[in-house]
């Protein structure tokens, strides 16, 4: 993909706030492009009032007195500046923007929002981005897809020289990024509301379908071995690896078909499929294959984007996406205005928010022959 010059801008403004100054000579080397354009960037940068430029070198802006810095006042009267970095701005983060834009504005504050596209080396250079634009605070939900990316794509979270909120996402523990403050939905809490639910119908373990692309995806994997072993249960079946059916159609068949045998075999009644489009996606196939949800598969999604649209409306686990938002816009706006009641200033926090259960039809009756089915019980009655 062809770098756009908004993203060339975000990566020469963090090689210079790295570094403090630097010769325009040597930023062309580093970002790969002639000495013309980098010319042209710095002095677009700096019309702007993003970097100081003097006799072929350019630096870090003194704020208090650069072109476009946020207004001079104190925490009592001026508008604070709040930078936020999202992986994307439509499914899932589109609801964690609008509660953090809220929140801010409910404090007088201005919110700016970079967006990452899931590509974490780039994600330090937007911070740059939004610091130079004036932001006083970051609020960040870096774009990490692998187990390895909090410690490869990570440190430089910990190296922000403002106050800095991590959103939906968990530093390794013991780490500096584990030191920061956080604000994430509680997905473990989210997969035991969907398992529970679905024994509590009488079913046995639900199978699970899910992704492995995303540190929700990564939480909801760990989170289903967790309430498996909090119920006391077995898994019916290994966990079915999901793909985007546009992305990898032959892998999207695979794991239909997975599921379809193992609803044919008897090892599964239930299941709960990370995420919306997918379990939608998998309840059309299915049904199409002879398999119908609810009446022979009960079906629970992960997300409640679009669960609610679907064919036969999916029962969802829904994480507290715009609440995780605003609750931490205020926490980022605590620390910016608050004065500090300890010398180190307040303790950090690690904020879980917990998921809600939005229960619909796609997990219809209990199952034929279980406790909770009305026939099976009516049977056990004694006669009159």
């Amino acid at each position: 993909m062809r770098e756009s010059a908004a993203e060339r801008h975000d990566r020469l403004l963090e090689l210079v706030r790295r570094r403090g100054s630097a010769r325009v000579s040597d930023l062309a080397g580093q970002l790969g492009v002639s000495p013309v354009t980098v010319r042209r960037d710095v002095e677009a940068l700096a019309v702007r009032g993003l970097l100081d430029r003097v006799h072929g070198k350019v630096s870090w802006p003194h704020r208090e007195g650069a072109p476009g810095a946020p207004a001079p006042g104190g925490p009592g009267g001026r508008e604070l500046v709040l930078g936020m970095i999202a992986p994307n701005a439509t499914y899932y983060f589109a609801e964690v923007i609008r509660g953090a834009h809220e929140a801010a504005a409910d404090a007088g504050a201005r919110l700016i929002l970079r967006i990452s596209d899931y590509r974490p080396r780039e994600d330090a250079a937007r911070a740059a981005g939004l610091l130079a634009a004036g932001a006083e605070g970051l609020l960040v939900a870096p774009g990490w897809k692998e187990p390895h990316d909090p410690a490869e794509h990570g440190r430089w979270i910990t190296e922000l020289p403002v106050p800095t909120v991590l959103l939906e996402r968990r530093g390794v523990p013991g780490s500096a990024l584990d030191d920061l403050d956080r604000v994430c939905s509680d997905h473990a809490h989210g997969v035991l509301l969907a398992v529970r639910h679905l024994t509590g119908l009488g079913h046995r373990a639900p199978l699970l379908v899910a992704r492995a692309d995303s540190p929700t995806a990564l939480a909801v994997r760990a989170g289903y071995r967790q309430a498996l072993e909090a119920l006391g249960l077995t898994a019916p079946h290994p966990v079915i690896d999901s793909v985007p059916a546009e992305a990898d159609p032959a892998g999207f068949e695979a794991a239909v078909g997975a599921l379809l045998a193992a609803v044919r075999a008897g090892k599964a009644t239930a299941a709960l499929v990370h995420n919306d489009v997918d379990a939608i996606r998998i309840a059309q196939r299915l049904g199409e294959l002879g398999v119908r949800v609810p009446r022979d598969l009960a079906l629970v999604a992960y997300d409640d984007e679009v669960a609610a649209l679907a064919d036969t409306p999916l029962t969802a686990v829904a994480p507290p996406k715009h609440e995780v938002g605003r609750y931490a816009a205020r926490l980022l706006v605590e620390r910016l205005r608050g004065a500090p009641a300890e010398p180190d200033g307040p303790p950090r926090r690690h904020v879980d928010l917990l998921p809600r259960l939005r229960v619909r039809s796609s997990c219809g009756a209990p199952p034929p022959g279980s406790p909770a089915d009305p026939a099976s019980r009516a049977s056990h009655q004694p006669a009159p």
